[in-house]
């Protein structure tokens, strides 16, 4: 088991709650692959550039731990879920 931690940008053009939404669904998905030690939800924050013709991001930062394999697969599911726009997983 390894500590890893991942910041995720969601999209707010379909409304907060569809963030809140995605937000819960990867804290579940985390939990149910390991251990999440903590959540730091960052809210609604300008983006350094366009991301899909979008200006704003909704921030979450997980910090867990897992097993070696299941960051790829975060990542892979992230990549394949609408209303992610950016992740960024590392090992802490």
């Amino acid at each position: 088991m390894s500590k890893y931690e991942s910041i995720f940008v969601f999209s707010v053009a379909a409304g907060d709650e569809k963030a809140a939404e995605l937000n819960e669904k990867f804290k579940a998905l985390i939990e149910a692959n390991g251990t999440l030690e903590s959540v730091d939800e960052w809210g609604k924050r300008k983006l350094a550039y366009l991301i899909d013709d979008q200006a704003e991001g909704y921030y979450v930062l997980y910090n867990f731990e897992s097993a070696a394999e299941f960051p790829a697969e975060l990542d892979r599911i992230a990549k394949i879920t609408d209303g992610v726009l950016r992740t960024l997983i590392i090992k802490q």
